[in-house]
């Protein structure tokens, strides 16, 4: 059945709503403008972070060696039974490896999503199911399990000394 035409009603056409004025045809001009969506453009501060992430991401494979070889030579160190002030600090430099190492890898996660990704938490949220970034994510949280593990079961302590 064919609507009343009358100010209240409205006719569908294209996918829009228009407007029908008494007895007149509807015009072009009166169509309901469908809103055209521009591409995402990221905000200056979201750009900036992307870039340091950048930067910091590409230094993940020297850190990550950096950190092997301060594994290496605490382990090294406690086979020798080395005294408990080397020990210590050793560990302490395979701790900051660690720490520098994880950084990076967490910052090249954010740089495999994007400057989107620091503005729009939708966009970050379907971003970290994306195979690149899992495997990202997998690597950082390794580093932070290892450093985890390493603060609690792997810093000797320093032995006391007398107050006299």
């Amino acid at each position: 059945m064919p609507e009343a035409r009358g100010e209240a009603s409205c006719r569908r056409r294209a996918g829009s709503v228009v407007p029908e004025a008494r007895g007149k045809h509807w015009k072009a001009s009166d169509m309901v403008r469908v809103h055209q969506v521009k591409p995402y453009k990221p905000g200056q501060e979201a750009e900036e972070k992307h870039a340091a992430d950048v930067a910091e991401a590409a230094e993940f494979g020297t850190l990550l060696d950096a950190a092997r070889t301060a594994d290496t030579e605490l382990r090294q160190a406690e086979a020798r039974s080395a005294p408990a002030t080397e020990l210590h600090r050793l560990a302490k430099d395979l701790d900051a490896a660690l720490t520098a190492a994880m950084r990076a890898a967490y910052a090249a996660q954010r740089a495999e999503i994007g400057p989107r990704g620091y503005e729009d938490r939708i966009y970050r949220r379907k971003a970290m199911a994306k195979p690149a970034v899992r495997a990202r994510t997998r690597e950082a949280e390794r580093l932070l399990t290892l450093r985890e593990n390493h603060r609690m079961n792997h810093i000797p302590d320093l032995p006391r000394e007398p107050v006299v």
